[in-house]
């Protein structure tokens, strides 16, 4: 349940987008409460937050992006989730450079690394896993991806730079995201705007819906949605979703250090 959950959190919040950032400062810190419907309930079970930084190497200065997914204390004893997204990417255009997932979930265990090699469209991906005799396994392969696609995280932040303000009801954005190895074509349709209550006030919002044509992830076409600040910060403060073996939803607990 909770690897559809933690996984849907971040496909729903993916977009693809061409333009520079404007939107995301290198210092930006969004808090979430994450909850899932348990017995016709929906409980609040973990923590995710989504922190922005800037890393020095020895020929450039990069964004790197961090998401956590933490259970409260509570719910551990019942499922104990302990996940890490990272990725590094372009301070303007938030290219990729390099991403990991490290999750760890009820016992169950994966770490994977993908450098990107965007002058020859592949990616050199690291996978390790808990063996089932015992200790782990890796596996290292040299991946062929489209020249416009990205990894799971850095589609989190690109959808806050795309421009929505003139997007009407029913446009398309069509975009590829390299996870597990696989790239999977979403679409993401615009709704229109609505203004909703947040812990961070009343916000008017661009509505978003969420598909993916060649994965089970997600269920129906109007079930995963999205809500947007419409400002110049486009803050996620709410999604809500609908997976194989139940719903959830996504709302903002704190936002700081924002651009605009």
């Amino acid at each position: 349940m909770a690897r559809y959950f933690l996984l849907t959190t971040f496909l729903v919040f993916s977009v693809l987008g061409y333009c520079q950032n404007n939107a995301v400062s290198s210092n930006e810190k969004l808090t979430f409460t994450a909850a899932y419907n348990m017995s016709g309930l929906m409980t609040d079970l973990a923590e995710v937050t989504m922190e922005t930084n800037t890393v020095k190497t020895s020929n450039a200065t990069l964004l790197k992006l961090k998401c956590t997914a933490t259970t409260y204390s509570k719910w551990d004893n019942f499922f104990k989730i302990r996940d890490l997204y990272e990725s590094y990417v372009n301070m303007n255009s938030l290219t990729p450079y390099l991403h990991k997932r490290d999750i760890n979930e009820g016992g169950y265990y994966k770490f994977m690394q993908y450098k990107f090699k965007h002058k020859s469209n592949t990616v050199e991906s690291t996978k390790r896993k808990k063996a089932k005799t015992g200790g782990f396994y890796e596996e290292n392969k040299t991946l062929s991806i489209g020249t416009s696609t990205i990894d799971i995280v850095t589609t989190i932040y690109k959808i806050r730079n795309l421009d929505l303000s003139k997007a009407t009801p029913n446009k398309i954005y069509n975009f590829t995201v390299l996870f597990d190895n696989k790239e999977l074509k979403i679409s993401v349709i615009y709704k229109g705007t609505e203004t909703i209550n947040t812990k961070i006030g009343s916000k008017s919002c661009h509505k978003l819906a969420v598909t993916i044509s060649n994965s089970n992830v997600l269920s129906g076409s109007n079930n995963n949605l999205i809500w947007l600040t419409a400002d110049a910060n486009k803050i996620p403060v709410y999604a809500k979703f609908k997976i194989p073996v139940g719903n959830g939803e996504l709302k903002i607990k704190s936002a700081s250090g924002l651009k605009n």
